[in-house]
């Protein structure tokens, strides 16, 4: 009997440190180093960082059915909710490119797993650009549509994309506890890490 418990014990183990390792592979498992310095540009990227690692944490290990779950007819699903939020990291990647979101040219077709990588992946990409920036005048927010070209200050990209995400990123949480899917209970979204 002492046996069985000790095999099931490492098998459990196991099967977590794969998960971890699994984790790992994504950006934003834990928040990177803060910059030696403060700069417009080092502060913008240690905001992307954050909304990052919320974001990791809040699509980490979701069910099929909390995938699925809206509060009723009129919200999004938690999978819309990520389509979404996929949309403004290429929104926020595109201004730290200094290029237009072009919604004239469709998005490749990925899995809701693809999106959230990909989406992991553009906020890192433009954390790294946005932390060398100098001046954040250099980067505007442009949208290119079927009527036409628009372009918006900096300033928009932050109570616009950046922030929207953020947001939607806590939606996120919110409903997967209600599905019954809650995050990890050890994200410390303070320093950036698991607990211990």
């Amino acid at each position: 009997m002492k046996r069985i418990f000790v095999l099931i014990a490492i098998v459990a183990i196991s099967t977590l440190n794969a998960q971890e390792v699994a984790t790992d592979s994504l950006p934003y498992a834990t928040i990177p180093e803060a910059p030696q310095t403060y700069t417009a540009g080092t502060v913008v990227s240690r905001m992307i960082d954050g909304l990052g690692f919320r974001y990791h944490w809040a699509t980490e290990g979701l069910t099929e059915q909390a995938i699925h779950y809206a509060p009723d007819n009129e919200g999004r699903t938690i999978a819309e909710t990520m389509d979404h939020v996929y949309n403004l990291s290429l929104v926020i990647l595109k201004s730290a490119q200094r290029q237009p979101r072009d919604f004239t040219v469709d998005l490749p077709e990925l899995t809701l797993e693809g999106k959230r990588k990909a989406t992991l992946e553009q906020l890192r990409m433009a954390s790294m650009l946005f932390s060398k920036a100098k001046r954040l005048e250099d980067f505007p927010v442009v949208f290119v549509r079927e009527n036409g070209r628009s372009e918006f200050p900096f300033w928009n990209n932050i109570n616009g994309p950046i922030e929207d995400a953020v947001w939607h990123a806590g939606q996120i949480v919110t409903l997967r506890r209600i599905a019954g899917n809650p995050i990890n209970p050890k994200v410390n979204v303070f320093q950036g890490k698991l607990n211990d």
